[in-house]
């Protein structure tokens, strides 16, 4: 739980709603910290797929086909 007896709060919350809302933008996007391991996992995955396609090997399902899959 928060303090809001803590002076950084105190003083956030006294923010104008646009400097509110860019505080809150900022603090979500350093959130946004991308690992490389996991981003060059997934690149390598990818092409794998991509090239599997190509290739025959792999086939697609339809947007519509996912969707019927999951609904609940």
């Amino acid at each position: 739980m928060i303090d809001r007896n803590n002076p950084l709060i105190r003083e956030a919350t006294s923010l104008p709603p646009l400097d509110k809302l860019q505080l809150v933008d900022y603090l979500l996007e350093s959130l946004d910290m991308p690992d490389t391991n996991i981003e060059k996992l997934w690149a390598d995955e990818s092409s794998r797929r991509w090239e599997g396609y190509k290739a025959g090997e792999i086939s697609s399902v339809s947007a519509a086909e996912v969707f019927e899959k999951y609904k609940p």
